[in-house]
């Protein structure tokens, strides 16, 4: 919201309108993207990934943990299992959150490596004992991906756009790449180099994407779960347990649980600068509390609704940063070459 409010000023623009007109887009695009993150950071950082949380440790505790149910009220019975595991979690959160953007990039700096090598090395694993079908689960994903398994155009019409749309919602919310979130973090990155902190932060989509989610797709092909009736995690948590003779749950719980925890308290820090933007310092801490309850809520319900809005905000959240990265292309392509040939001239220490 900063680099749109301070550096969006097309040409174009600016002589089509004026300057002054142009300032004034370039703040109610900042105000926009501010509102929708501060909305979606309860969605996709927030409620969603507790219920991951939630999800991940039904695969590692014991069943008979999760049978007992408490009463909300008429009508509304929430497993106990839930929302103890809600609250745990709030007050986990609350432990990092409160302390401010120090505490969370140190813990997150801790959790984010440990869960990729941990999963990874786990699917590595599986992939490296059926390593010779792991040629003909690569064709089988090319021949589904342009071959039409369809009865009629108008059906296999529905049946890509259903297949782009889903795909395009879970890539952006897997990556986040587009929607301006990351951005607040690498900000806060110490560097004299903002082309160097560029760099650093594509490599985030790429192992969040190309490698971690490759991974998975070729374990759950190679073992066979994706001809199960199982989706999502459960899907995930069945070809892990077939690659590793029944004890890959753990894995995944595990993994789960490390991935939505670190989500939870980066998300925390995207909102709270978004507040700070809108309403003024004096709204952190009361939305800080907010974020924290929203966490047992997530926790306790059913989150089919919350799926469907998390995916509406992330749009609009993308819309005036797609808007404020066309904008600036041309600045952030003069940085890099700058920086490519003073790298390659060796003027860096």
């Amino acid at each position: 919201m900063y680099y749109i409010r301070k550096g969006f000023a097309p040409p174009f623009l600016v002589t089509l309108l004026g300057a002054e007109r142009t300032r004034r887009i370039a703040v109610w695009l900042a105000v926009l993207f501010a509102m929708f993150a501060v909305i979606a950071s309860f969605g996709i950082g927030n409620m969603v990934q507790a219920n991951s949380v939630v999800d991940g440790l039904r695969y590692i505790l014991p069943k008979s943990w999760q049978q007992v149910e408490v009463r909300i009220c008429e009508g509304w019975n929430v497993p106990c299992f839930n929302l103890v595991t809600g609250v745990i979690l709030a007050a986990l959160v609350a432990l990092v959150t409160l302390g401010g953007i120090k505490r969370i990039a140190g813990v997150a700096g801790r959790l984010v490596p440990a869960m990729c090598i941990i999963y990874a090395a786990g699917a590595m694993a599986v992939l490296i004992i059926n390593i010779d079908k792991i040629p003909a689960c690569l064709g089988l994903i090319f021949t589904y991906a342009f071959t039409p398994y369809a009865a009629g155009g108008g059906f296999l019409g529905y049946l890509v756009s259903h297949t782009m749309r889903y795909g395009v919602a879970r890539g952006v919310f897997s990556n986040e790449a587009g929607l301006g979130s990351a951005p607040m973090a690498h900000a806060a990155a110490k560097t004299h180099e903002m082309a160097r902190e560029g760099l650093v932060a594509m490599l985030g989509p790429f192992i969040d994407t190309i490698v971690i989610c490759s991974m998975t797709a070729l374990v759950i092909l190679i073992t066979g779960a994706h001809e199960t009736e199982l989706n999502g995690a459960q899907l995930t948590a069945e070809a892990f347990n077939r690659g590793f003779f029944g004890c890959g749950h753990y894995i995944v719980g595990i993994g789960l649980i490390l991935f939505a925890y670190s989500t939870i308290i980066s998300w925390s820090y995207y909102g709270d600068r978004c507040a700070e933007f809108l309403f003024g310092a004096r709204a952190v801490i009361w939305y800080r509390y907010v974020y924290i309850a929203a966490i047992v809520v997530g926790a306790a319900a059913a989150l089919n609704v919350v799926w469907i809005l998390a995916d509406i905000f992330n749009m609009l959240m993308a819309l005036p940063n797609l808007v404020g990265l066309i904008a600036l292309a041309g600045l952030v392509t003069a940085k890099k070459r700058n920086y490519v040939r003073r790298l390659k001239e060796g003027l860096f220490d």
